[in-house]
């Protein structure tokens, strides 16, 4: 499913938080793979690899029209904290909805209680928030699909792990 150069260098004792962009990573495997969606539990196995899970969080964006009960329903199922915002419609009609702050004060504040964060993301927002947490001391692993991933994130993290079709339902 990934594949990486340093995969002898996972450590079994290794405690894991990971955060999953679900908007970003919907999106990604849409563009790529047409209607495909992201299978959560393919996912928290591969990222795992036998490592200890502490936290696995999924950040969705709401919108009043999309029923996304069952999917949090079996995201809960499979482990995942969920955390939920509306979408935000502004006056000029564009709308903003993204999770990139709760998402790094999250990291910020599990880093001290893990060794490793994985960020389940493309998005090149969190390239500061990567640095910031290496500097803490905290390995990061970035998981997701090459093409729709920013190459300064792919850069800063502490290991790139692509994502394929092998991850999705």
């Amino acid at each position: 499913m990934f594949n990486s150069e340093s995969e002898a260098s996972i450590l079994t004792d290794q405690r894991m938080a990971v955060l999953a962009d679900v908007q970003n990573m919907f999106y990604s495997a849409k563009n790529i793979y047409r209607d495909s969606r992201l299978d959560y539990n393919k996912l928290l196995a591969a990222v795992l690899r036998g490592r200890k899970l502490i936290r696995a969080i999924a950040y969705l964006v709401e919108t009043e029209d999309v029923d996304q009960s069952g999917f949090k329903y079996r995201l809960k199922t499979l482990g995942w904290e969920i955390r939920t915002k509306q979408l935000k419609i502004r006056p000029d009609g564009s709308t903003k909805g993204d999770w990139d702050m709760g998402i790094a004060i999250d990291a910020i504040s599990i880093s001290p209680k893990v060794d490793t964060v994985a960020l389940v993301s493309g998005d090149g927002d969190f390239t500061a928030l990567v640095n910031h947490l290496k500097a803490s001391g905290v390995r990061v692993e970035i998981y997701s699909f090459e093409k729709n991933t920013a190459a300064e994130l792919i850069n800063s993290a502490t290991e790139y792990y692509p994502m394929d079709k092998s991850t999705l339902l």
